[in-house]
């Protein structure tokens, strides 16, 4: 067998064996526990079965939301009780033995980048537009770092002054204590909250997405200009050589065609946009992104 990825999620833990092809042959799933020492119990366990499965030691990545600080190795996380916390040091202790510590968006971003969409691509990015916002860069294959490891925390730059002033929308305070993140606007709750404010009507991502050409009309053009914006920002930062979309709004059906038109209007004069295309490594992403995360760091030494 390859490697071992464990895609850990706020409700669910999924662990995933792949063999030296890179095709899945093992997987389980069993639910998150809402406690921390629980949590690691079950993390070590769950290591455990999958190196049973592999037939011996193999590298493990774990996949998960949040950072891990650098410099004191302890964990910042919005779906998981392990704030504040050595997570991965306990995931060690516990399981006796080294894993792979990965950002679930960046582990995506690298499925994508050697299996998926961005494959043959030299710079990919990955954004993920789901229930917050994220992302990561890839460069030859590989996961782009720096010392402070927040690479790729793109919900967290900041919203566009002109276009929230345009329409008259309010600045919002993050759940990081910052105020006016663009999560805030172009997450799913942040479309809800955008539709709130133009309408006054309560509704969810899939209503606004069904009504676009109707009652939602104006809600979903507000959205899209500020998610191509960010589009725009990253695209002048980075140059990628293309952009895959991941997270549960990327399924919005007509999704990339409207935000390639908008992210072309956000772009500097009439220079070209990176292609925008659809992550297609479906529910393995995760997982196959952060056991090859941990193969390479064996590789690496």
């Amino acid at each position: 067998m390859k490697a071992v990825g464990i895609d850990l999620g706020g409700t669910k833990i999924e662990t995933q064996v792949f063999d030296d092809t890179w095709s899945l042959a093992s997987r389980r799933r069993c639910e998150t526990p809402s406690e921390y020492s629980a949590l690691v119990q079950v993390m070590a366990d769950q290591i455990a079965w999958a190196e049973q499965m592999a037939g011996g030691t193999v590298p493990v990545g774990v996949g998960a939301a949040g950072l891990i600080n650098p410099v004191d190795g302890l964990a910042l996380t919005a779906n998981l009780p392990a704030t504040g916390k050595a997570f991965p040091s306990d995931i060690e202790n516990a399981a006796d033995r080294a894993i792979t510590y990965v950002n679930d968006c960046r582990a995506l971003a690298l499925s994508e980048a050697v299996f998926g969409q961005g494959k043959g691509h030299k710079t990919v990015m990955a954004l993920i537009l789901g229930t917050g916002i994220g992302g990561g860069v890839c460069v030859d294959g590989r996961i782009l770092e720096g010392p402070t490891r927040t690479g790729g925390e793109f919900g967290h730059t900041s919203a566009p002054a002109h276009i929230l002033q345009g329409y008259d929308i309010p600045v919002i305070q993050c759940g990081c204590g910052r105020f006016g993140c663009i999560e805030t606007y172009i997450a799913g709750p942040g479309m809800s909250r955008i539709a709130k404010h133009i309408t006054g009507e309560t509704v969810t991502p899939p209503q606004i997405a069904e009504q676009r050409f109707g009652t939602m009309q104006e809600v979903w053009k507000i959205w899209c200009a500020l998610t191509a914006d960010l589009l725009h920002t990253l695209t002048l930062t980075v140059d990628p050589d293309i952009i895959v979309l991941g997270g549960g709004l990327s399924q919005i059906e007509g999704l990339t065609d409207d935000l390639t038109n908008a992210a072309q209007d956000a772009q500097l004069l009439n220079y070209a946009t990176p292609p925008l295309v659809l992550a297609e490594g479906g529910n393995t992403s995760g997982a196959r992104g952060a056991a090859l995360a941990a193969w390479q760091a064996v590789q690496d030494g």
